[in-house]
């Protein structure tokens, strides 16, 4: 059989991907950078069953012009495709926002092209917001991150060998973004001090970091959330981790570090109810904690904390606790 360009290269990457058996049904975001195109060339090349789908958020000028990029390498690979748009209205948390309606359309099980870079970049962004060991394991490797082992170089180079011309995001060089400055000025600092590639580091952190909230995880399973006494005597950690389970919301965010702790006000009998994000309030009665709907303040009354005693606020700042799996 006549060996095609880049057949080397392909069986190198795929020995470190993380893909399903072959015949897999799988859906693969490919927005047309070259991370994503790399994701659809080796979901193909490893015999999946492959949807690629492309979202537009119109937020750029021709950027439904992108789509056709995508349908092209689908076609030429063999994968199936479909173009989604979505609306978003101006405004703030523009990025977030548009992360969610893009989950929304493709679905929780969609795969992405997120690489170590990424992986490194969203170590750092975590770190920032002040996260524990769940944020600092950052991405879970797996058939959803399948590529998550493969540097962006790596992928950059198989689509020129492929003789694929990627989609150029101008956003992407946007120093708006946190991700961006990170990617352009923190990893090439901390090179040059460290003298060393800070991405496989950060990687091996993540790594690191992801066991400990496992075990984390685990031992806080035989702590009922809604018992203050046993919330009060066992070890902060678990007590905190046990609270973030109960409370993640539908879409996988746990409540920040400060909404923990006004919670713990509340275990701790300092409040007998504290407000926390979501529009929750949570409130005790006979030792027994209860998540219900917040109601909105009236004068005099505290916003984030009922006070046993003086009636003040016993919450601190949001420390902006992670959102996980940036995608």
């Amino acid at each position: 059989m006549t060996s095609e360009p880049g057949d080397e290269l392909v069986e190198a990457l795929l020995g470190r991907c993380q893909f399903p058996e072959a015949g897999t049904p799988v859906v693969c975001a490919v927005s047309g950078g070259p991370d994503s195109l790399a994701l659809l060339v080796l979901a193909c090349k490893a015999g999946l069953s492959v949807k690629a789908v492309h979202v537009d958020h119109g937020l750029r000028p021709g950027s439904a012009a992108e789509a056709e990029v995508v349908r092209a390498a689908a076609d030429r690979f063999g994968a199936r495709f479909r173009a989604e748009e979505v609306k978003l209205k101006p405004g703030s948390d523009l990025e977030q926002r548009a992360r969610l309606a893009r989950k929304t359309v493709l679905g929780p099980d969609a795969m992405t092209g997120h690489t170590a870079d990424d992986q490194a970049e969203t170590v750092l962004i975590n770190l920032l917001r002040g996260t524990g060991p769940a944020g600092l394991g950052a991405m879970q490797p797996g058939h959803r991150h399948p590529i998550l082992a493969l540097r962006r170089a790596e992928t950059h180079l198989l689509c020129r060998i492929l003789g694929l011309v990627p989609v150029d995001d101008p956003t992407n060089s946007d120093k708006r973004f946190v991700r961006n400055r990170i990617r352009a000025e923190v990893l090439p600092l901390l090179a040059d001090i460290s003298g060393r590639d800070p991405v496989p580091l950060l990687n091996r952190s993540a790594d690191h970091s992801r066991k400990v909230a496992t075990d984390l995880a685990g031992a806080a399973q035989v702590v009922d959330p809604l018992d203050c006494k046993q919330l009060a005597v066992v070890p902060a950690s678990l007590a905190h981790q046990a609270l973030r389970h109960w409370l993640t919301n539908d879409i996988g965010h746990p409540p920040s570090s400060a909404d923990v702790e006004r919670i713990m006000t509340v275990v701790r009998h300092e409040a007998v109810a504290c407000e926390i994000s979501g529009g929750r309030r949570i409130a005790r009665t006979d030792n027994r904690l209860r998540c219900e709907p917040a109601t909105p303040p009236v004068t005099g009354e505290p916003a984030r904390g009922d006070s046993d005693s003086d009636g003040s606020d016993s919450g601190d700042p949001e420390t902006g606790d992670p959102v996980p799996a940036i995608d």
